[in-house]
């Protein structure tokens, strides 16, 4: 199993690099780095090294991550489109804010069926058991609260911000996404 989630790791970390080549995209190294962290902390410090056995709140930790990473994806999908001449498109601060939140609970509870079906189909533990509740759903409704929680975070200071400054929060690597792959924008 280990050599299995190293080699998990490995692919999700060379990934962006792959998909960058294949589809002309120049991913910024600041979502490379958060991306290996992410993974870094989910699969090798969680998995193999057993923080989620070990540390009673890392699972929480790492849902609460995914809704403020989600909750930043989402904001840069929303704003692409946004900026794209090739969609006619214009949405408002407070739509980009809810589609950013919307697009991070869906991915979390995306991610919850997926545990779930592993468990059931492959008799895998990525339900952790919590607080004696062997069913797992303590842990999925905490880990959905959690990432709820994170989306919230990220989305109210994401529309905030925009509302007082008139841009997206993450303006400035969102500018090196359009800088670096212009073919997909026609500015």
């Amino acid at each position: 199993m280990n050599a299995f989630l190293v080699m998990a790791i490995m692919a999700i970390t060379l990934s962006p690099a792959a998909l960058g080549r294949r589809f002309r995209v120049s991913i910024p190294p600041e979502f490379q780095v958060l991306t290996i962290l992410f993974v870094f902390a989910a699969l090798f410090l969680g998995e193999i090294h057993s923080y989620y056995e070990r540390i009673w709140w890392w699972d929480i930790a790492l849902h609460t991550s995914s809704g403020l990473l989600m909750g930043i994806l989402g904001f840069l999908l929303v704003y692409v489109l946004n900026e794209s001449e090739r969609v006619d498109i214009h949405m408002r601060p407070r739509f980009v804010a809810f589609f950013a939140f919307l697009f991070a609970v869906a991915v979390g509870a995306l991610w919850e069926i997926f545990e779930f079906s592993m468990d059931q189909l492959v008799g895998s533990n990525m339900q952790k058991p919590m607080f004696a509740d062997p069913s797992g759903l303590t842990d999925t409704m905490w880990d959905m609260i959690v990432n709820t929680l994170g989306a919230l975070v990220i989305c109210a200071l994401g529309w905030w911000y925009t509302m007082r400054r008139k841009q997206s929060f993450i303006e400035a690597w969102i500018r090196k996404f359009i800088e670096r792959n212009p073919h997909l924008f026609r500015l």
